[in-house]
């Protein structure tokens, strides 16, 4: 994959995706820019995750994401006491992994990080 560095999803429940998307290690600080509408940005040395208030009532958002995170189950874990209803961890020849919806619908992957040899 090229070097992807800015991500922005539009979120109906700004709050709740925020809380969502901290749940894999993101810290996001408020921004406007402009007359631009206030929003939630992360960035780090890798890029930039935008959460921008939704404008319309649209349906569900087809976007897919994955994370790879060090401790699948504590995640997992972490994510059930907020209430994120995590799907079952399950074996795949890519490796361990679960699904779990945020607040948009969004699918997203977890997937157990590959230890570095």
């Amino acid at each position: 994959m090229r070097s992807l560095n800015l991500l922005v999803l539009r979120c109906r429940d700004l709050e709740a995706s925020r809380t969502f998307y901290e749940s894999f290690g993101f810290r996001f600080t408020k921004h406007a820019h402009g007359s631009g509408p206030e929003h939630y940005a992360h960035e780090d040395e890798r890029g930039v995750l935008e959460l921008y208030p939704s404008t319309t009532a649209q349906g569900s958002d087809m976007t897919g994401l994955g994370f790879a995170c060090a401790d699948l189950e504590g995640l997992r874990e972490s994510m059930t006491v907020k209430a994120f209803v995590p799907g079952p961890i399950r074996e795949n020849p890519w490796g361990r992994s679960f699904v779990v919806r945020d607040p948009d619908d969004r699918r997203v992957e977890v997937t157990q990080q590959q230890q570095q040899q």
